[in-house]
């Protein structure tokens, strides 16, 4: 302790009084805390003379301090701290003051008060104008070095270590702050030594404006080493080093860009350099002082904003890439590096691709891989005739990134023909394929089927940014739903067209065979055989088409009981039709086979057209509507030529407006199934129907081509010695020659001239009298001999009525009559269901749906009676004009 100094504290409270200052009194215990019970009051209030001599006169040892603020005059003390003024920390200022146009008022700062605190720092006062003092800040720190950490900071670093030790170089006392001044020693400071002064007086306090002031804190702040974290709205996501050594643009910014052509382009400018870091101002900032600094972090060059007035965040740094996109990107990093990267910056993105697998070589997409290839026909052979066969060695590949630009893509590669099996119709695109059973099936694509079939037959992906590497992937993407969707609802595909399914050869509409299994494009037909394929001679002779009549009515037919000839005739000519059906357009006659009981052979004929070409199956349904419903399923999506309703109920009348709608029609319409769109389809099978003692009625008698057999024994399941044995064991082993021999006895007509025989009947003249042309050439005898004979035997309702206009015509001759007179004629006249006659008015209905209509050589002829306002009617004979006479 240093009594002595008493009298010169209470001189120096005079002086500090004397300058307007507030003074306190200190305790002599190191703390440096006021020595008072409560100074809060001087915060607000100058302690007075009185005080100071009640403080200092007695033998008290005490230090002496000044509050800072609006209470001493609005002054603010600067404090550089000893381990700053060694670090060279006030040289530095004082450099950056001279060349930012603050060096005199700096000069006064530092030669107005200046004291040399007992650490060797120093304390600088300025009275503040225009402005409140701020409180106490810390304006420049940096992390302590571990040799100066005490015992204290080492204990703290053990048990947390990541904490960051810190000292404090510059910092200010302000408003509510206070700090020791000299003369204070002694035991005042922990290190026993006194504050000294070293320039001016307490009376010689600079005044200095508070702009000024503001910078003069802000070149302070800018020697400070503390790091500071970049913050996401002003720095990229850290990110980890692209492989291969590439390079992001940002990166490639930061290292290449110079601050010049970032912030100098915008109007700041750099006033001076020291060491690696360039001092700047602000656009707009007149006058004197520094905005900001670049280069003065040790771990990069970032951009640190001090000023409030710019463009940029203050007390946040920049990188370059950071402030680039700042400035021109709103912060926006990805579009900051999509705009470098244009720039030239970075290293080029690598794009990783797909592995592209190829398919199967040979691989024929028109499905003759499903052919035995010893089975094909020679290529020489019936040369330029049949289709051409794509071998698609690798899937097409398609970036669907962009959706207009995926399906644009995929339309390019449909009318490339890279698709295989995929085909078009009214409806839209469809597929072929085979069931577990080998047989063809369409399958209309809907959303799901589409997506599915191009997964399998197209490889797309789409382009996607590569987080790794910086660039881009391809990475495998299916069409998406919407997108299959849009494709659908097209009008039209670039596709070729699917007319049909073909199991067999068959005769093209110039003459032509089409015999090469898959799709042909002269007729949209896709042929899938049913069996292997024979191979066919190139010309065709005599004798080959006598052996392949040998081998279908010799051998095959050899042992069916038909009725006669004309039987025999007309289920060859059904027989042959699958093969000439894309020859002759238009419709065919519903086939019905029917015997007088069961084991006829009635169903192993149907099987015949099985074995040889395929044949779907439905059931006979109970009335039209059920009738319709399998019609259409069939039709949608089945490929066999034939479609056949086996075993009818026994002596089953065939009566439906739906059938004859579906024989007479080149087309099929209805609506879907579980769907409310409609689809027309190509009507282009043989239906076919099976059962013991059929019979027909209405329009159908006129539709139907009649195949009957007659075993004309007791047991006919009993019969044995036939020509070929078991004939489905035969047919399994044979089938191939005796489909080779149907296509051989056409292909002999074909060689013939083609000749037809006119035969009228009806929608099917044309198809009858083909058919008639080949039985001919063949000399098949029967062909439609017994047509009006088994149209009326088997047509129930034909038969009803001309016995009944026989019995009218005898009896009542031409006369017209009513009704009521015709049921007179109770024998004959037609009967209801349950066995009644009908009533006077249902009779009328029935002889008016059959006026003009021909029973045998007799029809109803409407006469309205004008006396009595009622229609009568008469019956009238059929008159041969060449002769005058009546048929009969």
């Amino acid at each position: 302790m240093n009594d002595v100094q008493t009298p010169d504290l209470r001189a120096s409270a005079r002086e500090l009084d004397d300058a307007g200052l507030c003074v306190l009194p200190i305790r002599a215990d190191g703390s440096k805390a006021p020595d008072v019970r409560s100074w809060t009051g001087y915060k607000v209030q100058r302690s007075t003379p009185a005080e100071h001599d009640q403080w200092f006169g007695g033998g008290r040892p005490r230090g002496i301090a000044v509050v800072y603020g609006a209470v001493s005059g609005n002054i603010e003390m600067i404090e550089f701290e000893g381990h700053a003024i060694r670090d060279g920390i006030l040289d530095e200022v004082t450099e950056i003051m001279d060349a930012s146009g603050l060096g005199e008022e700096w000069a006064s700062i530092l030669n107005g008060w200046a004291t040399e605190s007992p650490s060797g720092g120093m304390h600088y006062r300025v009275r503040v104008e225009g402005a409140d003092v701020p409180g106490n800040t810390k304006l420049a720190s940096r992390l302590a070095r571990e040799d100066e950490y005490t015992d204290e900071e080492r204990q703290r670093l053990r048990e947390k270590p990541g904490t960051r030790i810190i000292r404090v170089q510059i910092e200010t006392r302000g408003e509510g702050g206070y700090g020791l001044v000299e003369p204070s020693g002694g035991t005042v400071h922990a290190t026993g030594r006194p504050y000294v002064r070293k320039a001016g007086s307490p009376a010689g306090v600079p005044t200095v404006g508070a702009e000024t002031m503001q910078a003069i804190r802000d070149i302070c702040r800018m020697v400070d080493t503390l790091p500071k974290p970049e913050t996401p709205k002003t720095a990229p996501r850290e990110l980890a080093p692209l492989p291969g050594g590439g390079v992001r643009p940002g990166e490639d910014f930061d290292e290449r860009a110079d601050w010049d052509q970032i912030i100098g382009s915008q109007g700041w400018v750099c006033l001076f350099q020291r060491g690696r870091t360039r001092y700047w101002r602000r656009p707009g900032k007149e006058g004197r002082g520094i905005s900001a600094t670049t280069g003065h972090a040790p771990d990069k060059d970032r951009l640190y904003v001090f000023s409030t007035g710019s463009e940029f965040q203050s007390e946040t740094p920049y990188s370059k890439f950071a402030a680039y996109a700042h400035l021109h990107h709103r912060g926006d990093f990805k579009a900051a590096a999509a705009d470098l990267r244009s720039q030239g910056y970075g290293s080029e993105p690598p794009r990783q691709r797909l592995r592209s697998i190829p398919r199967q070589a040979g691989h024929f997409t028109d499905g003759s891989s499903a052919i035995d290839p010893d089975t094909v026909p020679d290529e020489q052979e019936d040369a330029g005739a049949g289709p051409d066969l794509r071998i698609v060695t690798s899937k097409p590949e398609l970036d669907i990134t962009n959706e207009a630009d995926a399906i644009d893509g995929l339309l390019d590669i449909m009318a490339a023909n890279q698709l295989p099996d995929l085909y078009k119709r009214s409806s839209g695109p469809c597929w072929v394929y085979e069931d577990d059973q080998g047989n063809p099936l369409v399958k209309q694509l809907g959303t799901d089927n589409l997506r599915a079939y191009l997964g399998d037959h197209v490889t797309t992906y789409q382009v996607v940014s590569d987080p790794i590497t910086q660039g881009t992937k391809e990475v495998r993407e299916l069409f998406m739903p919407k997108t299959c969707g849009t494709i659908l609802g097209r009008r039209d595909w670039p596709l070729q067209p699917l007319r049909g399914i073909v199991t067999a050869p068959v005769v093209r509409p110039d003459g032509s065979l089409v015999q090469a299994p898959g799709y042909d494009r002269a007729t949209g037909l896709y042929m899938h055989p049913r069996v292997p394929l024979r191979r066919l001679q190139p010309q065709v002779s005599r004798e080959s088409v006598e052996r392949a009549k040998d081998i279908v009515l010799n051998q095959m037919l050899a042992d069916f009981p038909f009725v006669d000839d004309s039987d025999r005739a007309q289920y060859l000519g059904a027989l042959l039709s699958p093969i000439i059906r894309p020859y002759v357009p238009g419709p065919t006659p519903l086939v019905v086979i029917t015997g007088t009981s069961q084991a006829s052979g009635k169903t192993l004929l149907k099987d015949v057209f099985g074995r040889l070409y395929g044949l779907a199956e439905t059931p006979w349904a109970e009335n039209d509507a059920e009738l319709r419903k399998a019609i259409t399923a069939k039709l949608w999506d089945c490929g066999d030529p034939i479609i056949a309703m086996d075993n009818l109920p026994n002596g089953h009348i065939i009566k439906s407006p739906i059938l004859s709608s579906l024989v007479t029609g080149a087309t099929w319409s209805d609506r879907l199934l579980g769907s409310t769109s409609s689809v027309t389809m190509p009507n282009d099978r043989l239906w076919v129907l099976t059962g013991n003692n059929l019979r027909t009625g209405g329009d159908n008698g006129r539709r139907t081509l009649w195949v009957r057999l007659d075993p004309d024994c007791p047991n006919p399941d009993q019969r044995d010695n036939f020509t070929v044995g078991d004939l489905r064991i035969w047919l399994a082993d044979n089938a191939s020659t005796i489909v080779a021999a149907l296509v051989t006895m056409v292909r002999g007509w074909l060689a013939g001239g083609a000749k037809t025989v006119n035969t009228r009947m009806g929608d099917y003249s044309s198809w009858a009298s083909v058919i008639a042309g080949i039985l001919d050439y063949l000399k098949v005898p029967g062909w439609l001999a017994n047509r009006g004979e088994a149209s009326t035997a088997l047509d129930d309702e034909a038969q009803e009525w001309a016995a009944f206009l026989t019995e009218w015509h005898q009896k009542i001759g031409t006369e017209p009559v009513t009704t009521k007179t015709l049921l007179g004629l109770k024998d004959t006249v037609p009967q209801l269901h349950n066995g009644d006659l009908p009533s006077g008015k249902q009779l009328g209905h029935w002889l008016k749906a059959r006026q003009g209509r021909y029973f045998e050589d007799l029809k109803v002829v409407l006469v309205y009676d004008s006396h009595l306002k009622q229609n009568t009617w008469r019956v009238e004979q059929h008159v041969d004009k060449g002769t005058g006479r009546a048929e009969r």
